[in-house]
């Protein structure tokens, strides 16, 4: 995979209804924003280019990475995020993370593009051995209008990766590394475990 082959996306545009609306990418974790981890933990991707999706507080992440906003008003699903990230790319491939997750596999956009590049497929997600990651995924840009339609249709990303035929690849060894923060506990918990 060549710098040139691939955007990656952080999907930031949820409600955060578990973060009493607080914007989760903004959250702070060990002293800074959640969103600063997972651009550090994407970072091993070498992508030619690193989006955010967002639906709110455009000026505090496009301090970050350029900010792409959805489509379709209102808080629609990562879908629409998808399909949005999707529009924005200018390069052949598109991996996209969830902005709640802190330290996702460095090795993710290398083995999710090797699956689609040895065994063809125009979309790849990541399985932790328990269950679908679906927001940890690679897409081909061609997607994109097939995406738009299934965002338009208030459909879930899940529903959509299998209707067009998405690949699971197995990412068991990495289990632990999917965990996500969405609740204050749960960002008190984590930061508990990683202090230094």
């Amino acid at each position: 995979m060549t710098r040139a082959s691939l955007t990656v996306a952080i999907l930031a545009g949820g409600a955060a209804t578990r973060l009493q609306g607080r914007d989760k990418g903004l959250e702070p974790l060990l002293g800074r924003p959640l969103v600063e981890w997972v651009l550090e933990a994407v970072a091993t991707a070498q992508a030619a280019r690193t989006l955010i999706v967002a639906n709110r507080n455009h000026q505090a992440y496009s301090a970050f990475a350029p900010v792409v906003a959805d489509d379709l008003a209102g808080f629609r699903g990562p879908l629409a995020g998808v399909a949005a990230a999707l529009a924005a790319a200018a390069t052949p491939w598109l991996m996209t993370v969830p902005v709640d997750c802190p330290r996702s596999p460095a090795d993710l956009a290398a083995r999710l593009y090797t699956a689609a590049q040895e065994n063809p497929a125009d979309a790849v997600v990541a399985h932790d051995g328990a269950r679908r990651q679906p927001l940890f995924a690679i897409y081909r840009r061609e997607l994109t209008s097939s995406a738009a339609a299934a965002a338009a249709q208030g459909w879930g990303v899940q529903h959509w990766q299998t209707t067009i035929g998405a690949r699971e690849l197995d990412f068991a060894d990495r289990r632990a590394q999917f965990r996500n923060l969405n609740t204050p506990e749960e960002f008190a918990a984590y930061a508990a475990e990683h202090a230094r």
